[in-house]
């Protein structure tokens, strides 16, 4: 990072990676996740060519799953929070977005709307409608122009350059620094640097030698031409609404209020602490996952009302942030306690899963968190996490990578410095750990 500091390239850097993100299909938001997204905040956050955060990359890209933005915002709201606990300088927390056409404009709308503390700082839209020699309105640039502007935040190209044609020519750079489309647009990132199986990069790698593609090439000598005008900083003030909150619908469902809780790691702490019935810990993954839905299944099963997590209804326990064997540990001790005398006995076997233990008694912090989560964990926790709540170590959520684009952030140089929003590359370096755009 202080080389590129040195070098004037700032940078966007992607909260999650591949293991450790939002997933679409079974999305939460917990403390590990928070621990993750808090650290990489502490580790980019001294550095002043840190620019901003991505909150998420393409985690709902249709309408089937558009309740996973819910957990992507309230990741936002976290963010924004702690960096302003950590008293970090202001650093924006946003979203980057991919281009479908039933859910685009709900998504924006959903992540600008309510309250500001819960929004987006900035909007990235990944769009590869512009296909070898196309035109602003034959791309349809001029639609999503219109569409974004009186959009209330910056917004760019979080990723472009379609490959359908090759080698691209990349004849939308003048487009999107020119005069149709700088006053909405704060320019782009170009999707990628390193040439992959996907046919997107700019330059091939080889060891330690670079060569660049025909591609490369062709941006270079693009973005070499553009002059494209801002607003400096300093004279700009706001005079744009924010976006009315979108309404459910057979292609959007997930409601705007109220977000998943704040991850609180004490809170799930002191909670597993309590039980007298908990799992065993040398259960695997895709045991403390079959045992979910056995445990759910027993009685009536209001012994996972603590943990539930629907962004449809807006319905979320008071524990649904805690990690996976917090969650069992939970709802097990619950479905235990409400037994009566003849089958408490061996209602904590669970098969061998689960043994009973001695449970520390709430005192203090711990009792004040516990009462306000309720005897059944569905009350609302009010208490915050401290300023340095990431404690756990970032190798929380499991599971597949939310972005349908591994590697598309990049890296940009800026031509100016004349602090505003306006974007303006040379390069674009598809990093994993997820490097975005130079703005500034």
């Amino acid at each position: 990072m202080s080389m590129l500091q040195d070098a004037g390239i700032y940078v966007v850097a992607d909260l999650s990676q591949p293991d450790a993100s939002i997933i679409r299909n079974s999305p939460s938001w917990d403390d590990e996740l928070y621990a993750r997204y808090a650290e990489v905040i502490d580790a980019m956050a001294p550095y002043n060519n840190t620019l901003g955060f991505f909150a998420g990359n393409e985690v709902s890209n249709q309408p089937n799953n558009t309740d996973a933005s819910a957990f992507v915002k309230a990741a936002v709201r976290d963010m924004k929070s702690y960096i302003k606990k950590q008293n970090y300088r202001p650093i924006g927390v946003g979203y980057a977005t991919n281009d479908d056409g039933e859910i685009r404009d709900d998504m924006a709308a959903y992540f600008d709307c309510g309250d500001r503390e819960s929004a987006i700082d900035f909007w990235g839209y990944n769009i590869y409608s512009w296909c070898g020699d196309s035109s602003f309105t034959k791309s349809g640039y001029d639609v999503q122009t219109k569409n974004f502007a009186n959009y209330d935040v910056p917004v760019f190209f979080a990723e472009y350059g379609c490959n359908q044609v090759t080698p691209r020519k990349f004849t939308d750079v003048e487009a999107l620094y020119g005069d149709q489309m700088t006053d909405v647009w704060s320019g782009g990132i170009v999707y990628m640097y390193f040439q992959e199986d996907n046919d997107y990069g700019l330059v091939s790698v080889d060891g330690d030698n670079v060569s660049k593609r025909e591609d490369f090439s062709y941006y270079s000598s693009q973005i070499a031409t553009v002059s494209p005008s801002g607003v400096n900083m300093n004279s700009y003030s706001a005079s744009k609404t924010a976006a009315a909150c979108p309404t459910e619908s057979g292609s959007w469902n997930a409601k705007s209020s109220p977000l998943p809780p704040t991850p609180n790691k004490q809170l799930c702490a002191c909670m597993y602490n309590s039980l007298t019935c908990a799992p065993n810990a040398d259960l695997d993954a895709e045991s403390v996952g079959e045992l979910f839905g056995t445990v759910c299944g027993l009685g009536d099963g209001s012994q996972c009302d603590g943990i539930a997590a629907n962004a449809s209804t807006g319905t979320y326990g008071a524990y649904s942030m805690c990690n996976a064997t917090e969650k069992l540990g939970w709802i097990m001790d619950a479905y235990y306690q409400a037994q009566d005398s003849t089958n408490q006995a061996s209602a904590c076997d669970f098969d061998g899963s689960a043994a009973t233990k001695s449970g520390a008694s709430p005192s203090g912090v711990c009792a004040d968190l516990m009462k306000e989560a309720g005897e059944d964990g569905t009350g609302e926790v009010t208490a915050q996490p401290s300023a340095t709540g990431a404690g756990a170590a970032a190798n929380g959520g499991k599971g597949e990578s939310a972005s349908g684009s591994e590697g598309a952030a990049a890296i940009f140089r800026p031509s100016y410095t004349s602090g505003n929003w306006q974007a303006v590359s040379l390069l674009a370096l598809g990093l994993l750990s997820g490097f975005g755009m130079v703005l500034l």
